[in-house]
């Protein structure tokens, strides 16, 4: 019998799906499972390996469509900025220096799929590292605090000059 809402009515019944959120789910599942498996160093590791592809290629269109690859910090930090809004975060910038970017964030584009998931902040890393070291030659980036873990929001810190006993990841263009 077809109700308007195709066979057995399926196609109009409440049930909480769309695009996004299935592959919020998929992203996280990924995530759980690696950690699991092969313990979170290594998942962190193959979730880092993807991160920086997509940070090469991310990197690679902003220097296209800015025309130019080298950057002033103040571009490097609006970049990064713009780059989570479009994906669904919310990051802003807390400080800027010549040496160091400060952004906060209160919503993960993984959504509560990345909760208890910190492999995941891994992607954040490595597209930060790739896209900063890219345009000014280096980065250092520390995840100081992630919802992952538990805090309401992330800080991240992207150093642009080599500090001493810093934790975190190196990046080099």
């Amino acid at each position: 019998m077809d109700d308007g809402k195709g066979p057995a009515g399926v196609a109009g019944c409440d049930v909480d799906l769309n695009q996004t959120g299935f592959f919020q789910q998929v992203i996280g599942t990924l995530a759980n499972t690696l950690e699991e498996v092969v313990g979170l160093e290594d998942a962190a590791s193959f979730v880092g390996v993807v991160g920086g592809e997509i940070g090469d290629e991310l990197s690679r269109k902003y220097s296209m469509a800015l025309g130019r690859r080298e950057l002033d910090v103040g571009t490097i930090a609006a970049i990064l900025v713009d780059l989570k809004a479009r994906i669904g975060g919310s990051f802003r910038i807390e400080s800027i220096t010549e040496d160091e970017i400060c952004l906060v964030n209160g919503h993960c584009p993984f959504a509560r799929q990345v909760v208890g998931r910190p492999s995941l902040c891994m992607m954040t890393t490595n597209v930060f590292g790739r896209i900063v070291s890219r345009a000014s030659g280096y980065a250092h980036v520390e995840i100081l605090e992630a919802i992952a873990t538990g805090h309401a929001g992330c800080r991240v810190r992207v150093h642009l000059r080599p500090q001493a006993d810093m934790d975190g990841y190196e990046f080099f263009a």
